[in-house]
């Protein structure tokens, strides 16, 4: 499509990757499996910071804040649901990250909420990618410019170095490979070349 949407697109295929390893570690927590509360930690902090920090900051300041700027409501229809199921994702990366700095052992209660959130963010997130890709970005392209999506590419480069701050990306992309290979199948695991932060 373009640089801009290409690099939130490619993002996506990473977010997603990591959700199946997030199910596939919860499954496993269930199943009676061996589980850290520093493993929960890692899964936050990746959604925390490779999700919504970059990609969901990048889509917020950059892309959606063009879109309004092109007449698109912020607080009714396609932005509207795109900013509320933010939030809702935010809310179950917290409880998440919680349950990843509580005390000792996780506990049958703690496991059971463990699987609740994953399984229901994963669920939002996984629709909310999709919304996207095949809705509101073409939305995006109806309106705005090719010299407009020129500059949000500028612009995403420049989030990424001020927001994130120098090596950050190459992190959290080490971090999504490791949680996918520990996770999820390791010929899935997604390199740095793809994603958020890639400066190619």
């Amino acid at each position: 499509m373009n640089q801009a949407i290409d690099m939130l697109m490619h993002e996506h295929r990473v977010i997603e990757k990591v959700l199946e390893a997030l199910l596939a570690f919860t499954d496993r927590l269930e199943q009676g499996g061996q589980g850290e509360r520093a493993t929960l930690s890692e899964f936050a902090e990746f959604f925390r910071n490779f999700a919504d920090k970059c990609h969901h900051g990048k889509e917020e300041d950059k892309l959606f804040v063009e879109m309004i700027r092109h007449g698109f409501p912020k607080e009714q229809g396609p932005l509207a649901v795109m900013y509320r199921e933010h939030d809702q994702g935010r809310q179950h990366v917290r409880a998440l990250a919680e349950l990843g700095g509580g005390a000792g052992a996780l506990t049958a209660e703690d496991i059971a909420s463990a699987a609740r959130h994953a399984r229901d963010f994963a669920a939002l997130l996984s629709a909310h990618i999709m919304k996207e890709d095949t809705v509101l970005y073409p939305m995006s392209g109806r309106v705005l410019t090719p010299l407009d999506f020129e500059r949000l590419a500028g612009e995403f480069e420049t989030f990424e170095k001020e927001v994130m701050g120098a090596g950050e990306h190459e992190r959290y992309h080490k971090l999504a490979d490791l949680l996918i290979q520990r996770f999820g199948e390791s010929e899935t695991a997604v390199h740095a070349d793809h994603g958020c932060c890639h400066h190619g």
